[in-house]
């Protein structure tokens, strides 16, 4: 969805040094979400968090990636090698000459915008001669540019205008070198959207003040270098962002109206108040809340109190022993294969046993050893402990990795389809039966109500992956060896966390039967949250 102009606060516009953008822009204002208010943050001198071992892994693989395809070119021109005064110059030199690969070109070009003339410039990573001109080329570590790639459509786009502006005519073609080696061909649509988009970005930064129409919400603060600017002070303002399943147009809404806090989100609103409220809706339209404005209010109330609410006895089918199941990965983004390197295993309650695992290797065979330890430990699983036992997991991660391996490698004994139709995911049975104190179900939150307490000083998917990453680039035995121990004790951390809980949420279930069995001793009227309708 291309950016578009918006309602921007109106506030006095500081008149300072030159201004400049730089397509590059567009990933601070647009990732992880849009939001003007880290543009302001930016511009203004504010330190962020510094980027984690994930982000910085991220990073340095983007060079790899792009390096790689610069050998490609051996004739190829380094123009950042050239000092920054002539980098221009020698651009459009080479560019009107025609014939070499030009790596790291300089391209500049003035427009006004908001009143203001500003330069922009941009350095593509390669401008390829073609047939009718010059092709633009930029490489992604991403294997496609859709939905959430926006800020990668609007820098080529903006590539294009200034080389447009540059040269008098659009550049032949406008193309990513995405992660999976494709060579991917996006529209050239003129540079209106970037254009736009700088404005809007301009306008955040000229604000004499902190923008006011930026607010806080799970998804949107999720991954941003000022989360720990933003989300204490929310915290301690009690604001409605925190709620977990409140989308980014109510909490507008909201706040917009001034009931910005949870204690004036549940003084002036019930359920059906609230289900009538219209917010906006990522295509613009309004729409109602509607029949989720009881479990919104019900979390609200459960972060202000500070205490879980049961809603509804968690639908926990009744066994003896369970099997937690937990997967380490590599998304595609930067494993072409999609890579699963561990298969976690243990099982816990009667019979409790050992953790397990398929550990993927590091040679050719090494993603289908993996699979087929882990076919093996769950088979030996369904033979001790029965055809039906569980195997618990959180989200759905598990469930599509089954099914892609499956695919992948085919199924010895039918044991991956046996695992399937024992696969429990415990996340939607958490959210279905208790609103948490907390802005997020991830297990790494809820895992705190239960008393569990991991050992492990750093951990988390993302240092997984950028551990594993670190693994397989060594050619040290023993320095893989203790990576690989250290990943797998974090991913033995998640199961105990899993069972945790498991037993934390049945738990709740039978505290509140035992509240109901004295309630009917003393006939006392206990006051209950009416239970959600299964869907």
């Amino acid at each position: 969805m291309a950016v578009t102009d918006a309602d921007i606060p109106v506030g006095d516009l500081q008149v300072e040094p030159p201004l400049r953008l730089h397509p590059s822009d567009f990933y601070g204002f647009l990732r992880p979400s849009t939001c003007g208010l880290r543009v302001w943050l930016r511009a203004h001198g504010e330190e962020e968090d510094p980027p984690g071992v994930y982000a910085e892994m991220l990073m340095r693989l983007g060079i790899e990636h792009e390096r790689r395809h610069l050998r490609r070119f051996p004739d190829a021109i380094d123009i950042a090698e050239l000092p920054r005064d002539v980098q221009a110059r020698a651009t459009a030199q080479l560019v009107d000459a025609g014939e070499r690969v030009v790596y790291q070109g300089r391209l500049e070009a003035t427009a006004t915008l908001a009143g203001r003339e500003v330069e922009i410039s941009g350095l593509p990573d390669f401008m390829l001669p073609a047939r009718d001109g010059y092709a633009i080329r930029d490489s992604k570590l991403n294997r496609r540019v859709g939905s959430g790639q926006e800020h990668v459509r609007l820098q080529l786009e903006a590539y294009g205008w200034l080389y447009e502006r540059t040269f008098g005519e659009p550049p032949a073609a406008l193309q990513v070198h995405a992660g999976s080696g494709e060579i991917l061909t996006l529209d050239y649509g003129g540079g209106d959207d970037a254009l736009a988009a700088f404005e809007r970005i301009l306008r955040y930064r000229l604000l004499a003040e902190e923008p006011r129409d930026e607010h806080v919400g799970v998804s949107k603060c999720g991954g941003c270098g000022f989360r720990s600017r933003c989300w204490p002070a929310a915290v301690e303002r009690q604001d409605v962002g925190l709620i977990p399943f409140a989308d980014r147009g109510l909490i507008d809404r909201l706040h917009e109206e001034g009931t910005s806090t949870l204690p004036l989100l549940l003084d002036r609103y019930d359920a059906a108040k609230l289900a009538e409220l219209e917010r906006p809706t990522w295509d613009g339209t309004l729409r109602p809340v509607g029949p989720r404005s009881e479990r919104l209010l019900t979390n609200a109330r459960a972060l202000l109190e500070h205490r879980a609410i049961l809603i509804e006895p968690p639908d926990i089918p009744d066994h003896s022993t369970y099997v937690m199941f937990d997967l380490e990965g590599m998304p595609p983004t930067i494993d072409e294969t999609e890579k699963i390197y561990i298969w976690g295993l243990q099982p816990f309650g009667r019979m409790p046993g050992p953790f397990r695992a398929g550990v993927a290797g590091f040679g050719p065979r090494g993603d289908r050893d993996g699979w087929e330890a882990f076919l093996a430990e769950a088979a030996k699983l369904l033979d001790e402990l029965g055809p039906d036992v569980p195997f618990v997991h959180w989200a759905s991660y598990e469930r599509a990795k089954i099914n892609l391996y499956l695919e992948r490698y085919g199924d010895r004994g039918g044991v991956a389809e046996r695992v399937l139709e024992n696969l429990l995911d415990l996340l939607p049975i958490t959210r279905e039966a208790v609103a948490v104190p907390l802005s997020s179900y991830s297990l790494k939150e809820v895992e705190t109500l239960t008393g569990y307490r991991r050992k492990l000083e750093e951990s988390g998917g993302e240092w997984s992956m950028a551990r594993y990453i670190e693994a397989t680039e060594s050619e040290d035995e023993d320095k893989r060896a203790a990576i690989m121990g250290e990943i797998l004790a974090y991913n033995r951390e998640d199961l105990e966390a899993t069972w945790a809980v498991m037993e934390w949420l049945r738990g709740l279930h039978r505290h509140e039967q035992s509240r109901e069995r004295l309630s009917v001793l003393r006939g006392d009227k206990l006051r209950k949250p009416t239970p959600r309708r299964r869907r």
